[in-house]
């Protein structure tokens, strides 16, 4: 597993009380939890999200497909 994660350069993003709290501030577009989560951490570290997920494009943070 850590050679296909240095390989394709990709890291870990851990949850932080930052990010949970991220999530209690944004439009209730989407119910779910954890999709809720990937949405906060994308617009605290300026990540893209992945995803074909028409709810999670509803929110201010940059996703593809």
């Amino acid at each position: 597993m850590k050679e296909q994660l240095s390989e394709w350069v990709i890291s870990e993003l851990q949850i932080t009380l930052t990010s949970l709290n991220e999530t209690n501030r944004l439009p209730q577009h989407h119910r779910d939890p954890f999709d809720r989560l990937l949405v906060a951490q994308a617009k605290l570290d300026g990540l893209t999200i992945l995803t074909p997920d028409p709810l999670v494009q509803k929110y201010r943070v940059d996703w593809i497909w």
